[in-house]
């Protein structure tokens, strides 16, 4: 998690994700130094009820934010920094693992994980292949965890590359652009014991189908969610121009839903408490949500809420760089981060970027009017809390978790 010019960075568990959800009632203006200069800080929630089938524009959560002062915050110093070896220049990607621990891994796919309450590091198996664009899923399994004389798959962390190569003409039922990391007992001839092992899964049917290639063009995964299905967990993904697949998770088995993708971009988040899934609008990258739990091969899931922008009026030095992230915290709250160049006159008449994270707490909650008591309409409303604000020069922050 350090803050260096030369390497990834990555937020995880600062305080100011609680403070994003801090008490709103009115207070004083105040100010908070970010190392440069300092900024007014406001205090207030503002909120939009969303309906499914409802034409209901954004002018409303426009108006609403339009006053909206973000605070600007410095980040703590970090408890650890990792960088690749520097006579082996590469990146090092971070995947959520269990028990709010993190796995990182080496350009080399060389990986460990890290418990930063613990201050603990813990070496793990290789990868079967590197990963040059990864993402990942958790799928936890504490019983079988728990359990030593099953034998089974415990939880599981799934890699996958986000853009795969073709496999034409493979001889093998499995690939290396697909791993699993599970936890599990290796052989029965060791009772008791269990540990992490990758294991190569087989790629969804698209990679080894040449039509899907056009040109240099490699079909990408553009969204992905963990799904369940008659009980048992599915992850779910997207790929532009070819279609929805689902892996059963126990069998490792593909099934192609259908031919058109998700409304989504990036990862899906689920809320239980609201029994539906959360993300990005491919299009705009615009919060929203849908109903994936009964999908069909004929009929691509509608959002069931209009999308909703929680920033607006934003400075036009500001330039989106980068995709914007979505963190789920739990009982319908999220932090959103996006990322900006704020562009600066430079004495000799140049530009200097600056970069900008700004971190935005939003809480979704079920609305209920009389009025539309038992229309079956899925009705939500979002309370958008406060904006935070980091500026530097020199700090990139890539990964928010």
């Amino acid at each position: 998690m350090g803050l260096s010019r030369r390497f990834q960075n990555l937020v995880v568990d600062t305080p100011h994700m609680a403070q994003l959800f801090g008490n709103t009632a009115a207070r004083t203006p105040s100010t908070i130094g970010d190392g440069s200069d300092s900024a007014q800080v406001q205090h207030h929630s503002t909120s939009q009820t969303w309906a499914a089938g409802s034409s209901n524009p954004k002018k409303n959560a426009q108006a609403a934010a339009a006053d909206f002062k973000m605070e600007r915050i410095r980040l703590p110093r970090p408890i650890s920094r990792f960088h690749a070896d520097p006579n082996e220049p590469g990146r090092i990607d971070c995947f959520p693992f269990a028990d709010r621990k993190t796995m990182w891994a080496d350009h080399l796919g060389r990986p460990f994980v890290f418990d930063a309450e613990a201050r603990q590091l813990d070496i793990m198996p290789c990868l079967h292949n590197p990963k040059s664009m990864p993402l990942s899923l958790f799928v936890p399994n504490p019983d079988v965890d728990n359990d030593f004389c099953n034998c089974g798959l415990g939880s599981t962390l799934f890699v996958m590359e986000r853009i795969p190569k073709l496999e034409m003409n493979c001889t093998t039922r499995l690939s290396g652009q697909f791993e699993a990391l599970v936890y599990c007992n290796p052989t029965v001839r060791t009772p008791f014991s269990k540990l992490w092992e990758w294991r190569l899964l087989p790629p969804p049917p698209y990679v080894r189908e040449s039509k899907h290639w056009h040109g240099s063009t490699q079909p990408e995964i553009s969204s992905y969610a963990l799904l369940h299905v008659a009980g048992d967990p599915h992850i779910c993904i997207s790929v532009k121009s070819v279609g929805t697949y689902c892996l059963d998770t126990v069998t490792h088995a593909w099934t192609k839903v259908g031919n058109w993708t998700l409304p989504f971009h990036g990862k899906v988040e689920y809320v239980p408490e609201i029994k539906l899934w959360f993300g990005f609008t491919a299009d705009a990258q615009h919060l929203a949500a849908a109903d994936l739990s009964a999908m069909d091969m004929d009929s691509q899931p509608q959002l069931v809420t209009a999308p909703w922008k929680e920033l607006v009026n934003l400075p036009e030095e500001w330039k989106e760089c980068k995709e914007s992230q979505l963190v789920n915290l739990g009982s319908g709250r999220f932090c959103v981060t996006r990322f900006f160049h704020r562009l600066n006159g430079g004495d000799s008449g140049g530009q200097n970027h600056k970069n900008v994270a700004v971190f935005t707490g939003v809480e979704v909650v079920p609305c209920v009017h009389g009025a539309n008591e038992g229309s079956g309409k899925v009705q939500l409303q979002m309370i958008l809390h406060k904006s935070l604000c980091h500026n530097s020069n020199f700090t990139t922050i890539d990964a928010v978790l």
